[in-house]
């Protein structure tokens, strides 16, 4: 800790660092721009270089970029990014003179060939060339999808597909977001103390032909995410602009039915707040089905977006959005095995067929992005979103209540407010390039939270209920330093400020279930220091080795009813591994990771509360490949091994329940620009124990979907299978104890959703 905080502090030193008068005037400096060749939009990430000289740099937000230092003479300067084509432009300089350039970019068809296994600018984002690719190769069939773009998350539906999806990643069983922070285009997905589980990340607001980027990060090494990012993070961005408009349909079993409409609102040449480059666009969708269980799910969802991206000046970009969501379903949630093996229901059947709920969201945006002096960006974000959420599940049937049942309502009616501004400067120190990063925010979340006992839908008591006001407050100093041509150090100190605030009752078990006073008001601090190195051994093969701590916040209700609470628990993450191109055109990431969790929440929804399962400690090993083996073939596979288990209990009941122990994903594409393209793809997930001393097996299983599509200028006609050999899996599964109505005794088993059987789909698009 002490090393790093010197670090940290000799690179606060060095900002703003001046050079040395005789220095800066041998040497010449190159600065521009790159903008989209269609949009003139700036285009952020480009990796900028001299040709055969090690080093380089990235552009800003706003497409800028500069190299310092340089000596005169002749170069050829090279410029890609993912998606773009590569090209090199010829530059003289002379002795001190600083060169500006402008410079375009244009789109290109995927060719691992080109692809850099470095990240000048962001340097932790070591698989976003996977994270590109997949992107590019991968079909999307649904917002849930986009999560499994993360190379080794898996996610299991539970609820009839209105609810977040159970994660799965590095070993961790994140429920639905305690240890994975989700975002899209700055917006917070993951909802602290929420009425279903601390981090719930319901990412179906967000429409898959949308997203245009998205940015993995596994472990807690980057300074900029704070709460829930210790397994990882993933960051989503959607269009700036639309490349054409389009109309979508699709019909599919089950009565499923999804129409598509995105449309571009300016088109080339027209403005609306200025006279630069601007683009404009709205994507609504609709969807509906009944599902493969026998109760009918009647699910619909609605999705609406309206996105502006625009230059006010040379020097300020703004980018506005506005989305709404609303979702409604019926649910048959977890069936019990004996219930299946004794014929009382189907796979597809249910034990209480009144699940299921409601759910919105609509969410406003703003960012400004500013070029200041001295090769400085300000970045600056305001948001609010209103979330709304009901949901009725019965976990235990007939367990506590043998007449009505267990079916409970859990109920967020939430206002969230943040703001976020981050300051990004490039300065040169000597010959070497520093680029130093501060961030600060704040999040507020004001909810109204419920859980009641019900009975059919039917409230019937009143388990806890109240407003809850919880406040982050967040700054970090986030450095990287290129010490030689080959060798770059990123040091980050990141400190977060919380304040849990829930006035409302709670049910008094020992006073006959009356509602008793559940108020208070607690703070707590956490500070989060990360050293990550990165070495270039040649153009084709990065090292690395990161290290860093990271947190997940406890639920305030839980905080305040038990002053002992683990308020913050910390985890202490570090991994070496290496992006490395053996081949032209094949990629791997790999990673050998440990990962110490201070305090492994559970979140006990009946009771409204978390339990603490005490310290856990997992490693593992990360695989991830990609190989283009002809021009429009490409092979890709994840390779996932994790050990994890409970550190403070007993050798024979010490398994963290559900971690898996083996994932991986993969599949073979074919990908043409137009005409015919396909994927065959396979997932598979080993079996794991699902309680503490492996009494209870949660059962593994391996799919193969295909996807199929022809493409013209003018429309796409396709077709998706799921589960291609109809095989009998469990998607969600879970150990409970429950009782049902016949039962005289309650029986601790395996629970499970069953998972989707053959399912297949027809698409059909127009483009105009």
């Amino acid at each position: 800790m002490k090393q790093l905080a010197t670090l940290v502090l000799i690179l606060l030193v060095g900002i703003g660092g001046q050079l040395p008068m005789a220095y800066a005037q041998s040497t010449a400096t190159l600065r521009g721009t790159v903008a989209d060749s269609l949009s003139g939009l700036p285009v952020a990430g480009v990796s900028v270089g001299l040709q055969g000289q090690p080093g380089g740099t990235a552009t800003d937000a706003l497409g800028q970029f500069r190299l310092g230092g340089l000596a005169p003479g002749m170069y050829q300067l090279r410029i890609g990014a993912l998606g773009y084509r590569t090209h090199t432009v010829p530059v003289t300089l002379a002795a001190g003179e600083t060169r500006s350039l402008s410079l375009t970019t244009a789109a290109t068809t995927l060719s691992l060939a080109e692809v850099t296994v470095s990240q000048p600018r962001d340097p932790n984002q070591s698989l976003a060339a996977i994270s590109h690719i997949d992107q590019v190769l991968r079909p999307l069939n649904s917002a849930q999808d986009l999560l499994q773009l993360v190379p080794g998350l898996f996610i299991a539906q539970h609820a009839g597909g209105g609810k977040a999806e159970q994660i799965f990643l590095r070993g961790f069983d994140c429920d639905h977001g305690t240890d994975f922070a989700v975002s899209i285009d700055g917006l917070p997905v993951n909802m602290v103390s929420h009425a279903h589980g601390q981090g719930y990340a319901d990412f179906h607001f967000v429409i898959p032909e949308t997203v245009e980027q998205l940015k993995v990060y596994k472990g807690p090494y980057t300074a900029r995410f704070g709460d829930f990012a210790t397994a990882g993070a993933g960051e989503f961005s959607t269009k700036t602009r639309l490349d054409r408009s389009l109309v979508k349909l699709e019909l599919g079993q089950f009565d499923t039915r999804r129409a598509l409409v995105m449309l571009d609102l300016l088109g080339a040449g027209r403005h609306l707040l200025s006279k630069r480059p601007e683009s404009a666009y709205v994507a609504a969708e609709y969807y509906f089905t009944n599902s493969y269980f026998d109760a009918k799910q009647h699910l619909k969802r609605f999705n609406g977006l309206a996105k502006y991206t625009g230059q006010l000046t040379e020097r300020t970009s703004l980018t506005l959005l506005g989305s709404h969501f609303a979702s409604r379903w019926d649910a048959s949630g977890q069936i019990p095995e004996r219930a299946v093996e004794d014929g009382s229901i189907s796979r597809y059947g249910s034990i209480d067929p009144s699940e299921g709920g409601n759910t919105g969201r609509t969410n406003a945006s703003v960012v400004l992005t500013t070029a200041l002096p001295h090769d400085a960006v300000l970045r600056q974000q305001a948001y609010y979103s209103k979330y709304d959420f009901s949901l009725f599940s019965n976990f235990t049937f007939f367990l506590r209540d043998p007449l009505n049942g267990d079916e409970i309502e859990q109920t967020d009616d939430r206002h969230l407010v943040g703001y976020t501004a981050t300051y990004d400067r490039d300065d040169q120190i000597g010959a070497r390039q520093l680029h130093s990063t501060l961030g600060v925010g704040t999040r507020n979340d004001f909810s109204n939270l419920g859980l009641y006992t019900a009975a059919q839908r039917r409230i019937l008591g009143t388990t806890t209920q109240g407003k809850l006001y919880e406040r982050n407050i967040n700054a970090y100093l986030d450095e990287t330093l290129n010490l030689t041509d080959r060798l770059t150090v990123n040091a980050a100190v990141r400190a977060d400020f919380f304040t849990f605030d829930f006035r409302g009752q709670l049910a008094s078990e020992d006073n006959g279930g009356a509602l008793e006073p559940l108020r208070g008001r607690v703070s707590h601090a956490r500070v989060s220091p990360k050293l990550n190195l990165y070495y270039q051994l040649t153009p084709a093969v990065q090292l690395f080795a990161r290290s860093g701590f990271g947190f997940h916040s406890n639920d305030a209700r839980g905080v305040i009813r038990d002053a002992n609470a683990n308020v913050l628990p910390r985890a202490v993450g570090s991994e070496i591994g290496s992006t490395f191109k053996p081949l032209p055109s094949l990629v791997v990431n790999a990673a050998l990771w440990s990962l110490h969790l201070q305090d492994e929440l559970v979140y006990v929804g009946d009771e409204g509360v978390t339990e603490s399962t005490g310290p856990t400690q997992r490693y593992g090993v990360d695989v991830s490949l990609r190989y283009q083996l002809g021009r429009r073939l490409f092979l890709d596979g994840d390779f996932n091994y994790n050990h994890g288990r409970q550190l403070d209990a007993p050798a024979e009941a010490n398994y963290i329940p559900l971690a898996p122990t083996f994932t991986s994903i993969g599949g073979l594409t074919y990908k043409a620009p137009k005409g015919l393209s396909g994927s065959l793809r396979y997932r598979h997930i080993d079996s794991r124990p699902a309680n503490d001393d492996g009494s209870i097996t949660a059962r593994g299983y391996f799919l193969f979907d295909a996807v199929l599509s022809y493409t013209t200028p003018r429309f796409q006609i396709g077709a998706t299978a799921e589960n291609l050999l109809n095989v009998k899996w469990n998607q969600a599964q879970f150990a409970t104890e429950t009782r049902l109505r016949t039962e005289p005794a309650p029986v601790d088993e395996l629970h499970f959703t069953p998972g989707t059987p053959f399912y297949a789909k027809l698409n059909a698009s127009i483009f105009f």
